[in-house]
């Protein structure tokens, strides 16, 4: 829970109350549904809550923005960062109905209201959306493909309208497929933790 006020030191009780929950709340529901790596568990914070908010040190988004969280798995990024931005919409959806069913319970008892989690695939999802947010769900090119038609005209922030992607390794071949303009973050930029260092924030600006 440090880190994460470590890089976020503004957070409200509320907030506070809601990170410091998900410690408890993941380790008893991996023991049911495998939604973390088990190693990863008591890394949590780190390598799950901190990796998703580093989309919020791409984009501050704006109340009332809305968000589709495609391949949410446990809840990331959509869960920490719907306590980070209490007055986004966020909805998130997985293929995997208990993966949902975890989500749905951790929301419910951390006290997320602008959540929706849903047992769906991105391809079926209807609505538009200011961005989708996605963590090393497929590549660039086919989550580009499944999503763009989902992405919103109307502009509200300083980034247009489009797929914010979490991403890892060397990303030139798979980014040189998708032939539209991208921009990578480096995540060593952002924090110092070892973790970070070949971790990318990928955006990608959807023009329909």
């Amino acid at each position: 829970m440090d880190i994460i006020e470590k890089y976020f030191p503004n957070l409200t009780a509320v907030q506070k109350n809601q990170f410091a929950q998900l410690q408890d709340l993941y380790a008893e529901w991996n023991e049911k549904v495998n939604v973390i790596s088990r190693k990863d568990i008591e890394n949590l914070y780190e390598r799950h809550v901190l990796h998703s908010l580093s989309i919020a040190k791409v984009i501050e988004f704006k109340p009332g923005t809305e968000i589709l969280d495609v391949g949410t798995g446990g809840g990331f990024p959509g869960i920490p960062l719907a306590i980070l931005f209490p007055k986004v919409k966020f909805h998130l959806v997985d293929s995997i109905a208990k993966k949902i069913n975890v989500v749905n319970e951790i929301a419910k008892t951390i006290g997320l209201t602008n959540i929706v989690a849903e047992q769906m695939r991105a391809e079926k999802v209807d609505g538009e959306y200011d961005f989708v947010v996605s963590r090393a769900v497929t590549r660039i090119d086919v989550l580009y493909r499944w999503v763009r038609s989902k992405v919103a005209h109307q502009q509200g922030h300083d980034l247009k309208n489009g797929i914010i992607c979490l991403k890892g390794g060397d990303l030139t071949e798979e980014f040189s497929k998708l032939k539209k303009k991208n921009k990578l973050i480096e995540m060593s930029e952002i924090f110092e933790e070892e973790f970070f260092e070949t971790k990318k924030v990928a955006y990608v600006p959807v023009t329909n």
